[in-house]
């Protein structure tokens, strides 16, 4: 997948790095509250959240790429080309899968093979990148993995082969995903959301029977849901792919697996096993540990692709 013209020869690691490192931070917190949302949903079934989930993060993308792009809309939708119809299957897949996988397996099991995300992104970003991981990155992604297993351990089970083997497409598809944006981050990456949301609106919309009627509270939740904190999540998630590696930037989203149930336990009750705030508490300080350590090292020497990153 590497050229020269989406690859620079030179690529240098600067201040924003830290910068990019605080905006995954900052969309990872956001989404986190996306559990405390679907606790508040009452009737909505997946599938109709879905839709409106993706309608909400549709009219966002669509609002950011006109303000950033004035007079370039259309323009700017059309430049993604082969690449980014490729992003937006993958993301497409990957919501879709994410669905299944919650519907035929147990959360824990879901959950643990979701969570091995940064270890696919940095596989497939070696493959096609040639991104090798700094000795404090892959350190830091033993370790949250570790608090993730920490945090389902009580709820590993066989399961469902089905929704096994979901989960893992939801692994695989988005650390697809996050490659193909990594790969063409010269370009406007935002269409490509536009593109998974259309996909998994075509897909879950029929599923419903066109059966869109729902409580008022509803909808407004799944509009929030998919319009502010995926949209902002999306939205940071495309700028810091240009200054951090594959590996880093999904990893810092299990932050999200780490606040979810403890936004839960704080304002809806649910009560979490403490197996769950330990483990969430060690993905919290690896990611911790690993941003202040980047912080105060805010200028790295230049580094070709090929350089652990």
């Amino acid at each position: 997948m590497q050229d020269q013209s989406a690859v620079p020869a030179i690529h240098e690691v600067d201040s924003r790095h830290g910068y990019a490192m605080l905006l995954m931070v900052i969309g990872s917190v956001a989404i986190s509250f996306g559990g405390l949302v679907q606790r508040n949903i009452e009737v909505a079934t997946p599938w109709q959240i879905n839709v409106y989930r993706s309608l909400g993060l549709i009219v966002a993308i669509a609002a950011i790429v006109a303000i950033q792009n004035r007079g370039r809309f259309f323009a700017t939708l059309m430049s993604v080309g082969r690449f980014g119809i490729l992003a937006g299957v993958l993301l497409a897949g990957a919501g879709l899968s994410f669905i299944q996988a919650f519907t035929h397996t147990t959360i824990a099991n879901a959950l643990f093979i979701i969570g091995a995300i940064p270890f696919f992104a940095a596989l497939l970003a070696r493959i096609f990148l040639g991104e090798r991981l700094r000795r404090a990155t892959l350190v830091t992604m033993l370790f949250a993995g570790s608090g993730l297993a920490l945090m389902v351990v009580n709820g590993i089970n066989i399961g469902s082969g089905f929704g096994n083997l979901m989960a893992l497409s939801t692994a695989l598809c988005f650390a697809g995903f996050a490659v193909v944006v990594r790969y063409r981050r010269q370009v406007e990456m935002l269409p490509s959301l536009l593109i998974a949301s259309a996909l998994i609106i075509a897909v879950s919309l029929p599923v419903t029977g066109g059966d869109l009627t729902l409580p008022l509270n509803d909808i407004l939740l799944c509009l929030f849901w998919g319009g502010c904190l995926s949209g902002l999540v999306n939205w940071t998630f495309i700028i810091a792919s240009r200054h951090l590696a594959t590996a880093e930037l999904t990893l810092l989203m299990l932050i999200e697996f780490a606040l979810g149930p403890v936004w839960v336990w704080l304002f809806v009750g649910e009560i979490p096993h403490r197996w769950t705030l330990i483990g969430g508490s060690v993905i919290i300080a690896s990611v911790a540990v690993r941003a202040i350590l980047e912080m105060m090292n805010q200028s790295r020497p230049e580094q070709t692709p090929g350089q652990p990153v």
